[in-house]
C-alpha cells in the first residue's frame, strides 16, 4: 500500500520547523569569544565532509575522460568542462540546501514524497546512473595502474573493486580516518596536477580558444563522458545526506563550512 504523499502544507510546515531549528541553534552559539586557533581547528573539523563530497570531482574517471579529450581534441572540448562544472554546482547546490533546510537526504526526501511505485523506477533510474559513472572510476583507475606498474587491466579493475571493500571496512572505525586518507590522498592529486601543470605549460591562447563551442567529428562520445565524468547522482545523495547528518554542538558552522570545502575544492578540480 501506498504512503501517502505529504501536502505542500505540511512539507512547509515541515520546512519551517527545521529553519526554526537552526536559529535557535545558531542564537545558542556564540563564536565571539573564540580564538583564531579554535576558529581554524573547527574549520579543519568540519571541512571533512565538504573534501568527501569534493573528492567526486577529482578522481580516475575525470582524469581519464579529459586526457583522452585533450590528447584527441586538444583545447576543443575545453568548454564542456566548464558547461558541466557550472551545472555540478548548480545540483551540488540543491543538494547541501536540501541538507540544510529539511534534515533529510535526497533519498529520504524521495521516499517521503512520491508513491512507492515511482520510488522504484527511480531507484532503478539511479542505480543504473551510478553505475554508468563508476564505470569510468573503475577504468580510470584500471588505466592508471597498467601505466605505472604494467599492470593488466583486469588486473587493475580486481584491485580497484578490492581497495573499495577496504574504504568500506575502514568506516567501521568512524568518519574521521576516512577524512583523513581522502585528505591525503587528494594532497597528493593536487600535488600530481601542479607538476603536470608545469611540465605540460598549457597555451593561453589555446585555453581561451577551448570555451569557445565546436563539435570536431567524433568528439560526441568524448564530450559525454566528460560530462558523465562530472555530474554524478551518487555525490548529490552524499551531499544531502553528510551534510545533515553532522551533529556537534557547533552544528550550524559544520554546515557552513562543508559548503564552503565544497566550493573551494570544486573549483580547484
Amino acid at each position: 500500500m501506498d504512503r501517502p504523499t505529504p501536502t505542500p502544507t505540511e512539507l512547509e510546515e515541515d520546512i519551517t520547523h527545521k529553519k526554526d531549528e537552526t536559529r535557535i541553534e545558531m542564537e545558542d552559539i556564540d563564536y565571539s569569544r573564540d580564538s583564531w586557533k579554535t576558529k581554524l581547528w573547527q574549520f579543519v573539523k568540519f571541512v571533512g565532509p565538504g573534501l568527501m563530497v569534493s573528492v567526486g570531482y577529482i578522481d580516475p574517471g575525470n582524469w581519464e575522460t579529459d586526457i583522452q579529450g585533450g590528447s584527441t581534441f586538444g583545447y576543443a572540448l575545453l568548454y564542456i568542462l566548464v558547461i558541466s562544472n557550472i551545472l555540478a554546482i548548480l545540483l551540488q547546490t540543491l543538494a547541501a540546501r536540501l541538507g540544510l533546510v529539511t534534515g533529510r537526504n535526497l533519498a529520504q526526501q524521495i521516499k517521503n514524497f512520491y508513491p512507492s511505485k515511482i520510488n522504484i523506477v527511480l531507484w532503478l533510474l539511479t542505480e543504473c546512473a551510478i553505475i554508468a559513472t563508476d564505470l569510468a572510476e573503475v577504468l580510470g583507475t584500471a588505466i592508471g595502474l597498467k601505466l605505472l606498474f604494467n599492470i593488466p587491466v583486469l588486473w587493475g579493475v580486481i584491485i580497484t573493486a578490492c581497495d573499495t571493500l577496504i574504504l568500506l571496512l575502514l568506516q567501521q572505525c568512524g568518519q574521521r580516518p576516512l577524512e583523513l586518507l581522502v585528505l591525503v590522498l587528494m594532497f597528493g592529486v593536487t600535488i600530481c596536477f601542479i607538476v603536470e601543470l608545469v611540465f605540460a605549460q598549457p597555451s593561453v591562447v589555446g585555453i581561451l580558444s577551448g570555451l569557445i563551442p565546436t563539435v570536431p567529428a567524433g568528439s560526441i562520445p568524448v564530450a559525454a563522458g566528460m560530462l558523465g565524468a562530472t555530474i554524478m547522482p551518487h555525490n548529490m545523495y552524499l551531499h544531502s545526506g553528510i551534510i545533515s547528518n553532522k551533529a556537534s554542538r557547533d552544528i550550524v558552522m559544520a554546515k557552513r563550512l562543508n559548503l564552503f570545502a565544497f566550493f573551494r575544492f570544486n573549483v580547484v578540480s
